[in-house]
Order: structure tokens, then sequence, then C-alpha cells
């Protein structure tokens, strides 16, 4: 059996947006940057790129969705509709952070140093997670103080990159630290999230949308999936009609199966 169909949403950072793909790549990607609007811009984009790719939600087979760190508000409202849809559509999942996703955007390009992702974290904070010369991360995700992670970087990896939003949000910082800040306009993006999936899901490792956890790191920030902020819950006549069609297009295709 090949690897399904992905739908990868992203809504960790200020942007929101969401990819359609598979081994063969993305079919069809939107996103938005428009601040505080996660929770109106996030399924009219899934609608526009189911319709662009030319399938439906029953096609969809993996959801693919960025659990953090990043912004509250932003984070629900990615995961709260990627775990909506799944258990819809009897899906399966994946979970990416959105360092990793920061971390390789830039490896395509950037094969052989450690890179040191940074996403603002805002409150003057970053989240921060290192990755090796290879890929593979060498710290846990984490909150820092700018100025505790330039102390930090400069006994253990003066020669690191630093990519990520909160390099642009504390420039001056990592300028007076001295460090290489190639990349700090590098946001996740759900175009990665799906070719991260698509590599996971060959590999058998999906879960149940009853696995997926939101990785917030801040004490505050830490509240239940079952408790939902009014603004950041994806309501509305849309997000319904989606639920609905995906309900409905999912039985219609099993009963499909079953009388072949």
């Amino acid at each position: 059996m090949g690897t399904p169909l992905i739908l990868g949403i992203e809504s960790a950072t200020s942007r929101v947006g969401c990819a359609i793909g598979g081994p063969d790549g993305v079919s069809a990607a939107r996103e938005s940057a428009e601040p505080r609007r996660h929770a109106e811009s996030l399924v009219p984009q899934i609608a526009e790129t189911l319709e662009e790719s030319g399938v439906t939600m029953a096609d969809i087979g993996v959801i693919a969705v960025d659990v953090g760190p990043g912004l509250y508000t932003g984070l629900r409202v990615g995961i709260t509709t990627a775990i909506t849809l799944a258990h819809a559509l009897n899906a399966a999942m994946v979970s990416v952070t959105s360092l990793e996703l920061v971390a390789h955007e830039v490896r395509r390009s950037c094969t052989n140093r450690r890179i040191d992702a940074v996403i603002d974290a805002r409150r003057g904070e970053l989240f921060h997670a290192a990755f090796g010369a290879n890929g593979d991360p060498i710290s846990e995700p984490a909150v820092l103080d700018p100025h505790d992670l330039v102390t930090m970087l400069a006994n253990e990896a003066p020669e690191t990159l630093l990519v990520g939003d909160g390099v642009e949000a504390h420039s001056e910082t990592f300028a007076q630290g001295g460090f290489h800040t190639d990349g700090s306009s590098v946001y996740p993006s759900a175009e990665t999230i799906v070719e991260l999936a698509v590599a996971a899901a060959a590999a058998g490792k999906t879960v149940g949308p009853d696995s997926i956890r939101p990785l917030y790191l801040r004490g505050p920030d830490a509240q239940p999936i079952g408790i939902v902020a009014p603004e950041a819950e994806p309501t509305g006549e849309t997000m319904r009609t989606i639920r609905r069609e995906a309900v409905a297009r999912a039985a219609r295709e099993r009963s499909e199966q079953e009388r072949e």
C-alpha cells in the first residue's frame, strides 16, 4: 500500500497555512500572514487546497500538524482543526514540531553545520532547539531568554547558524554576540510539514488523533487540549460544512469499497 494523501496544517506562528501532497510533492498550498486571523483563515484555506488539488476530504489519509512550540491561540486553531478532521475521516496523524520544521527548511541548503532554530515566543523569550550537522536534534525544545541563549551558544557552539523568526525579533542581541543569522526570515511551512509527514507515514510512524499533544513549553500556556479559548475554536458554517462533508464522503468511500 502506497503513502496516502496528506493534509498538512501550520498555525504555530503569526502565519497560518495548509498544504496537500504525497510522495510526488505538494499539489496545492495556501498561507496567510494576517495577524490574529488564524481561525478565520485556516478552514477556507483547506477548502481551497482541496479544490485546487482536485480531491475531496475522503481522499485524505493522513493529517499532519505543527504541534509547537508557538503562539497559544494559533496552536489551538491548528491542532483543534486537525484532530476534528482526523476523527471525522478516521485518518491517521503525524505531529511535527515548529523548531524541526524551521531547521529542515534551512537544511536543504546548509547540510554540514549545526543549526539552532529560534522562534519568537513573545514576552521577551524564545523557543529554541539545536540540530546537528546530520539533522538530528541535539537538544530538547526549550523556552529561553535571548541573552541566556547567546551566553550558552558562545560557550558551546559559536559557529552555529541561527534561523527562525526569533532571530529577527532579537536581532540586536544576536548581532552583539557575533552569531551567523542567515535564514532569519524562515518560518515553519505547511509544505515542509507534508514533506516530513510523507517520510513518517512511509516508515509507519503515524498515530491516532487522541495521541496528539500540543507542545506549549511555558507553564501558563499549558492548558489541556480540551479547554478551548472561544476566539481559537474554528467554528462557523465553513467548519461545520467540512465536517459534514468529511463524514459523508468517508462513509460513501467505505460503502463503495465494501461493494467492490
